[in-house]
């Protein structure tokens, strides 16, 4: 599964490498802890306020790995870790506080609400002429520097008195046996590689000219984007970078994905970053994303998936009509499939090979994929954990057992959400209780 979205989500199913015994032990003892994160029979999740944060599972350490191609895997154990933007705020604070970070165990649980760790720029941000930034979102992840550890590229907002370019506000925090640890580093985008006075940004991750190494395309300006190949050094400089390349939108989109199956990660492309808007493929190879491939339907969203039985990646564009189908790409519209949700996301939940659609909106929906396609017949309805806005954060294997897992948060106001992980499942697509529970509150625990 692979989707395009303005938050970072993606998927990711590796083969996992041994933890520690010190990690072995620090699960075990997890296991004792999750019944006070599990779930309840209030919505089938723990409500939590900020009250209730001192009961948050005790920290446990991070476990150390010794690196894997596992995707979102900062710490290297073989395990997918997630990552949270907009933790919900302390009522006596109104200041971001920062990322948080649950690092996976692998098992039937998936995530470790104590195994957590909170990235803030106090801490983790580079400074600029001595001043430390006050905006500490997560923008993009992958192994950057080839060191088999996932690395974390975070936005900032660095002092600018509007003259001219405006500062790169990209830094990267490298991932590393200990997980994210250390000071960021800025982000460097050569001068040839950059255009206009647009702020850089809108990172995307992908090996677009097929070297084995992790490269990034970054928001230049008027439909130019910079491409930067990796593999990067530790100073946040890529291997080597050239003239921007001319884009049929000016919105590059996480995550890149080998659409036609050729060895080159592809890109998309939107016209807005937000809302209705058109969007692109555009193909990677030896040169990089430089050849625009297909022209998708206006929509809300895309998610890349095996939806059906081609060998290339079939689109699903949501719209608040329903979702409008592409088989086979660069192939002709099929139809479309009237869901609830115009937020899209793509998974193999059942393990047979095939992508599910994620449709969410005002509801929570799992469309099979079938070998004749994406159909509405035995769709799945996920219950929210709790009441509230439910959102996915992410789609991705987390239990380590070949298939994909779906993580969503609910957000009942700016002090109180839950997060919940919802298990894979051969019959039914994906669990009806979540097999873990938490709130983004805990983060603020001490």
């Amino acid at each position: 599964m692979v989707r395009g979205r303005r938050s970072r989500r993606g998927s990711g199913i590796r083969t996992a490498t041994p933890a520690s015994a010190a990690a072995a032990t620090a699960f075990g003892c997890l296991l004792l802890l999750l019944a006070a994160c599990g779930p309840s029979t209030d919505a089938g999740a723990t409500r939590h306020t900020p009250a209730q944060v001192a009961k948050a599972p005790a920290h446990l350490p991070v476990p150390h790995g010794k690196g894997s191609k596992t995707q979102d895997d900062f710490n290297g154990d073989g395990h997918r870790d997630l990552v949270l933007n907009d933790l919900v705020k302390d009522q006596s604070h109104s200041d971001d506080a920062g990322i948080g970070i649950v690092y996976g165990t692998g098992t039937a649980h998936g995530l470790a609400p104590g195994a957590r760790q909170l990235l803030s720029p106090a801490k983790q941000a580079a400074p600029t002429k001595g001043q430390l930034p006050a905006v500490f979102d997560a923008e993009a992840s992958c192994d950057l520097d080839k060191d088999g550890f996932t690395d974390l590229v975070v936005s900032t907002d660095p002092p600018y008195d509007g003259q001219g370019q405006p500062p790169v506000p990209l830094q990267i925090l490298f991932g590393s046996p200990a997980g994210l640890t250390g000071r960021a580093v800025k982000l460097t985008i050569p001068a040839q590689a950059r255009f206009g006075n647009d702020w850089p940004d809108q990172p995307v991750c992908g090996d677009f000219d097929g070297n084995g190494a992790n490269d990034l395309v970054v928001h230049a300006s008027n439909g130019e984007l910079s491409y930067l190949r990796g593999p990067f050094s530790r100073k946040g400089t890529p291997r080597a970078a050239g003239k921007p390349l001319v884009s049929p939108g000016n919105v590059p989109t996480e995550p890149a994905v080998d659409v036609n199956r050729d060895g080159y990660d592809d890109l998309l492309v939107r016209t807005a970053a937000d809302g209705t808007a058109p969007s692109a493929v555009v193909l990677g190879g030896p040169a990089g994303p430089t050849r625009t491939g297909t022209t998708l339907p206006t929509g809300i969203d895309v998610a890349f998936g095996r939806f059906g039985k081609g060998k290339a990646l079939d689109a699903a564009i949501g719209s608040m009509g329903g979702t409008s189908l592409r088989y086979d790409l660069p192939g002709t519209a099929r139809g479309s499939v009237s869901t609830p949700g115009s937020v899209l996301d793509a998974g193999d939940f059942d393990g047979d090979g095939l992508s599910e659609l994620v449709s969410s909106g005002t509801e929570l929906r799992v469309l099979r994929g079938r070998t004749t396609g994406l159909s509405a017949k035995g769709m799945v309805t996920v219950k929210p954990p709790a009441r509230g806005t439910t959102r996915v954060l992410s789609v991705g294997d987390f239990t380590g057992d070949g298939r994909a897992d779906l993580v969503v948060r609910t957000y009942r106001g700016e002090t109180r959400d839950t997060v919940a992980l919802y298990p894979g499942a051969a019959k039914g697509l994906v669990a009806q209780k979540p097999t873990v529970t938490f709130s983004s509150a805990e983060f603020l625990a001490r």
